[in-house]
């Protein structure tokens, strides 16, 4: 897997004799509503305890960085339909929406890196472009190896759609965050809600997905030393 990745990245096609959900594949991907979604709450209370050392904007960065480090640690979440062929990518970077001062969005390109210090600096220019209004609305929209990211940090949900192309060859995987909240138990939790292609990711991957981002939010350490 590559170190960095943005537009441009290298993949391999799935060879499709042999594998397991083939005939999954071929069951789901002619669907016209192809795309399922799940909604959970992921515990953020490592990110909080380590906000001062995140920096301004930093908590937003790091649960993105976490999120790609799932993405980019599960492959069904690399897959992407190319016609009638799967692709494998090898990485995959972030495309994530950015209020703008006059209530617009744009959308912000966060490279891969899995050094969070380089992500954090490469994100933090990206924003900032963003915010500046120097990035178009559809950045990289003939470029597959990304994941779409969406925050609503003005309210909890517990579900949650995604707009999509009226052809249904879309098969980018499309996460939204939502606002940070404190239980009763006092643990502080978020909403995650995580949509795909249902011919390329099944509950079991999107399971696994959850599983490895919640790993990675809950690593202390590592988020002290951005």
């Amino acid at each position: 897997m590559d170190d960095k990745s943005g537009s441009g990245a290298s993949w391999r096609r799935l060879d499709p004799q042999g594998w397991p959900r083939r005939v999954t594949f071929e069951h789901f991907r002619h669907f016209d509503r192809p795309h399922f979604g799940v909604c959970t709450r992921l515990d953020v209370g490592a990110l909080l305890t380590a906000k001062a050392a995140l920096g301004a904007g930093g908590l937003t960065i790091a649960y993105h960085h976490a999120a790609l480090h799932a993405a980019n640690e599960v492959e069904a979440m690399r897959m992407r339909l190319a016609g009638d062929e799967v692709r494998v990518h090898e990485a995959v970077y972030g495309s994530t929406t950015v209020l703008l001062g006059d209530e617009s969005i744009t959308f912000a390109s966060l490279a891969w890196h899995r050094d969070f210090a380089a992500f954090h600096a490469d994100a933090s220019r990206a924003l900032a472009a963003a915010r500046r209004g120097e990035t178009p609305l559809d950045p990289g929209a003939d470029d597959d190896a990304q994941v779409h990211f969406t925050v609503l940090p003005w309210f909890d949900f517990t579900s949650f759609t995604h707009a999509r192309p009226r052809a249904g060859g879309d098969s980018i995987p499309k996460i939204a965050f939502g606002r940070i909240v404190a239980g009763a138990d006092g643990r502080h939790t978020m909403a995650v809600a995580v949509e795909v292609h249902h011919a390329l990711v099944d509950g079991l991957h999107v399971g696994r997905f959850v599983q490895a981002m919640q790993r990675r939010l809950d690593d202390a350490p590592f988020w002290a030393t951005p």
